[in-house]
């Protein structure tokens, strides 16, 4: 038995935002957003995945929005490489979902709560260890929370969790699992079937139980991914090279004055490792003989 990886957006939307997925998704955001109170019994998946119009690598919009039973809307967004402003555009998709309950001329008292669910497959927030973390607003001082509270931010950052099957406490703990493991998994197992919910989430995440256009879909969106997460990544270690080398460059010159082309060269074929210890050796140089014979030996 294999499954799909739900860090995958399409398949994400399609475990999660099916019509068949209500229970599964009140369940997980009961599970995230309340803490595992039932406070969510109902709601309506606005746009939801359908077998029968499967979407393609075209589709960009592939997160999942909900209507509770109150009128409350909660954007569901599950995102695997860091994007440029990526922070921002959370923001802006949570002001946007706010904003446009309003027609021209409407009442503000008709506006309803919006609550925005990010999962990242990457690390947001250093200050803390914590897998979950709510923002809400509030007096910058005091912590006194805004009169009403229109507007929530979760996250749950998936490097985070590190906890095996047997560690697995709570219902938070195993739809987390569920997401960052189920691609794992080659059984359904018992700490995770005994929730019916993540039962029929996996059953859905059954690649046994998918047609071959969804499978072709859900591994040529993964690989995708995969290569934006890894541009990303090379984009960003390009970055903190051009920055190390310029710093070198700059400490060289201070000490040694105006540097030779050679050097400049082989300085800028350096890696970022050779770099860093490159700047913590100059100010043991006595000339530029001195670097010329470090760079020598690498």
């Amino acid at each position: 038995m294999k499954f799909i990886s739900p860090k995958v957006d399409y398949a994400f939307k399609k475990i999660f935002g099916s019509e068949q997925s209500k229970e599964i998704l009140i369940s997980f955001l009961n599970a995230i957003i309340y803490g595992e109170e039932k406070i969510i019994q109902s709601l309506t998946i606005v746009n939801p995945y359908n077998p029968g119009q499967a979407m393609t690598l075209k589709d960009t919009y592939l997160d999942i929005k909900a209507v509770l039973a109150d009128g409350s809307i909660v954007v569901i967004e599950m995102q695997i490489a860091r994007v440029s402003a990526f922070s921002k555009r959370v923001i802006y998709n949570l002001s946007k979902a706010y904003s446009n309950q309003l027609g021209i001329g409407e009442e503000y008292l008709s506006l309803t709560p919006v609550i925005a669910v990010t999962i990242t497959d990457f690390i947001l927030f250093n200050q803390t260890s914590d897998v979950i973390n709510q923002f809400v607003f509030q007096e910058k001082t005091k912590k006194i929370e805004y009169p009403d509270v229109e507007l929530q931010l979760i996250f749950i950052e998936l490097p985070k969790f590190n906890k095996n099957l047997s560690e697995l406490n709570s219902l938070s703990d195993k739809w987390i699992y569920f997401i960052k493991e189920a691609a794992t998994l080659d059984t359904i197992p018992d700490s995770l079937s005994e929730v019916s919910e993540i039962e029929l989430a996996l059953n859905i995440a059954n690649q046994a139980k998918m047609t071959v256009e969804e499978l072709e879909i859900v591994d040529r969106r993964g690989i995708m991914l995969q290569d934006e997460k890894g541009r990303i990544t090379y984009a960003e270690e390009q970055g903190r090279i051009k920055q190390s080398i310029a710093l070198a460059m700059r400490l060289m010159k201070k000490r040694f004055g105006e540097i030779p082309v050679a050097i400049t060269s082989r300085v800028e074929d350096l890696s970022l490792k050779q770099l860093e210890s490159l700047t913590e050796s100059i100010f043991d140089f006595e000339s530029l003989q001195d670097v010329e014979s470090w760079l020598e030996g690498r």
